[in-house]
């Protein structure tokens, strides 16, 4: 028999971190945590993003309640009873896993685990003036990032072109891998002049152009774009799988972006994998801002799908609360150090560590 726990947590950044719909200061997240009889446990984090996530309610906290009460002497739990609640779901289906696994904290046991494997990621710049983003870029570089992603959108267009232009003056497209995330900044009238100035500079491919839920106009985008096009927050909300087979087949991104707490889990990411695959359509997977602990779980199950290119799960350097764990980061690549241990204080007590 299952018991549980909810706890709160805000983890607070360590720099004002920019995007197109405003500049984040903290985060407030939410872990469930599973406790049997024997005293085992299981911990979910369920990322709730503000403003972004589909299941950003009035009524989450109280719904985070209900699931817990009805957990409480269940003879089994199914997270997809919560599907529209997709970091509730999420959450649950982490905490099950790790309360089911054989080590707390390894849910998916593997070479990354045993650390004998690395993670390939990008590196993440933030939205800010020029000067603080050349900073990061500088610092990403010099710390042995091939990938790097810029969030663009909230200065002066031009100067962001300026950005690109100093790194693609020292570094060709062998050198870095270079991403710009525009969070939906551009308008459909401007994007295809923006895309086409970007394309200059030797892209991998831009995230979410143009604001999601016009399918119509990205339609467009992705049909006569010279820049590779990827899609992750207009994949959000879209749970039934016809649903999502008729997304790809009227938009026919170029890659998706698969987020598990914006779309419900695990299982969900894989059912949008599989449809993007059969299509030819690539992909890769990319934290929101959860604590280590939600990341840990991401990581270690992005590393069994397989996938070699650069993943977006570098965000577990960005809060100054963060709770120490295995992960760390060296030469451009996510790692798991087997003589590395798990803090998990304030959120649970040391003996269940």
């Amino acid at each position: 028999m299952l018991h549980a726990e909810l706890k709160k947590y805000t983890l607070k950044f360590k720099f004002p971190a920019g995007t197109s719909r405003g500049v984040l200061t903290e985060k407030e997240t939410w872990f469930i945590i599973l406790r049997d009889e024997t005293g085992k446990t299981g911990i979910g984090e369920c990322g709730l993003l503000k403003g972004l996530s589909i299941d950003d309610r009035p009524d989450y906290k109280s719904k985070l309640g209900q699931v817990c009460k009805e957990i409480k002497g269940a003879q089994s739990i199914n997270p997809t009873q919560w599907n529209d609640y997709p970091s509730i779901r999420f959450g649950l289906e982490m905490a099950l896993s790790d309360h089911n696994s054989k080590k707390e904290r390894v849910l998916f046991p593997s070479d990354f685990t045993n650390g004998k494997n690395s993670i390939l990621i990008n590196g993440l710049v933030w939205m800010g003036d020029f000067d603080f983003m050349q900073k990061q870029i500088t610092y990403k570089i010099d710390n042995g990032f091939k990938c790097i992603k810029l969030k663009i959108g909230a200065i002066d267009f031009e100067k962001e072109i300026e950005l690109i232009k100093l790194i693609r003056n020292e570094f060709s497209k062998k050198d870095i891998e270079l991403r710009v995330d525009a969070n939906g900044a551009f308008r459909f009238q401007d994007a295809i002049e923006k895309l086409k100035r970007l394309s200059d500079f030797d892209l991998h491919s831009i995230e979410q152009p143009i604001k999601q839920g016009q399918w119509e106009e990205m339609a467009k985008l992705c049909e006569v774009t010279p820049l590779p096009i990827a899609l992750d927050e207009e994949l959000i909300g879209i749970f039934d799988k016809k649903k999502k087979e008729e997304f790809l087949d009227q938009i026919n991104p170029h890659y998706i972006i698969l987020k598990p707490s914006l779309l419900g889990g695990f299982a969900a990411s894989e059912e949008w994998i599989n449809l993007a695959e059969k299509r030819e359509i690539g992909w890769w997977v990319t934290s929101a801002l959860e604590s280590n602990i939600g990341l840990n779980a991401i990581a270690q199950w992005t590393y069994t799908l397989g996938n070699k290119m650069p993943q977006g799960l570098g965000t577990g350097q960005l809060y100054t609360n963060n709770f120490t764990s295995p992960l760390f980061i060296h030469e451009g690549r996510l790692n798991y150090g087997i003589d590395k241990y798990w803090n998990l204080n304030p959120i649970i007590s040391e003996s269940i560590n």
